[in-house]
């Protein structure tokens, strides 16, 4: 086997990635699972402010995406006004170390780009 990076012994790999790009594709996912993830619950108006630009209805459908993916639960508190929670599945929690490690290469990336101006 060589060091070649188009080996085809890493199509699963790449085809695992692309799986993987497609269950989290789009601009919002991955901050609502961070929002969801860093503060182990969060209503909708919370997960609303963390990210930055999503409007109500892109919020809404990216939830329930997340939802049939079996990442997000949602769970609707018996209050008044109805307040509807959502938190991370068993399964979204495996995202933690993705999460955690996107965050720390961005860290770092901001730190080297504006390290220069």
């Amino acid at each position: 086997m060589s060091n070649n990076p188009c080996n085809p012994a890493h199509t699963k790999e790449i085809m695992a990635i692309h799986d993987t790009m497609d269950v989290l594709n789009g601009k919002w996912k991955i901050s609502i699972i961070s929002s969801i993830c860093y503060y182990n619950q969060r209503r909708f108006s919370d997960i609303l402010n963390d990210v930055n630009g999503i409007s109500n209805k892109m919020l809404s459908k990216e939830l329930k995406e997340l939802e049939m993916n079996k990442l997000v639960k949602r769970t609707v508190l018996d209050t008044q006004p109805i307040t509807v929670q959502y938190q991370l599945t068993e399964y979204g929690l495996t995202l933690r170390t993705i999460i955690n490690d996107l965050a720390e290469w961005g860290l770092k990336h901001r730190q080297l780009i504006t390290q220069d101006m």
